[in-house]
């Protein structure tokens, strides 16, 4: 019996080992930890990732960078009401004023996500 459990616990140790060291070097570049990009359906992430910076994580610019920047008040009910969604995605897509343009930066899922994920700051 006695056997049996060293027998046991020397694989699970090299396993627990070898787990560790892929976790660690899947995570490693050159001594930096990869940071993963948003994946396409998470809008929220992405917004926060590239939009917020400006347009404030509510939508409402309410920043003095983004009145520097003159960002949109995104949360505007009339505002929302005037401007479609495929003004939205070209803005995102091709830039607009001082925003910069995403197009080449995001897949066309992840912009589409970004203008669904817009048009819910509406007040």
């Amino acid at each position: 019996m006695r056997e049996r459990q060293q027998f046991w616990s020397v694989p699970a140790l090299l396993a627990a080992v070898f787990a560790v060291l892929f976790i660690v070097q899947a995570t490693k570049t050159e001594g930096r930890v990869n940071v993963p990009a948003p994946m396409p359906g998470d809008a929220k992430a992405t917004f926060d990732s590239k939009c917020a910076s400006c347009h404030g994580k509510d939508g409402r610019a309410r920043s003095l960078h983004a009145r520097h920047v003159h960002a949109r008040d995104m949360t505007d009910a009339s505002w929302q009401n005037e401007v479609t969604d495929e003004r939205l995605f070209n803005s995102i897509t091709k830039g607009k004023g001082k925003m910069p343009a995403f197009g080449k930066k995001l897949s066309e899922d992840q912009i589409d996500g970004l203008v669904r994920y817009v048009r819910q700051f509406k007040r």
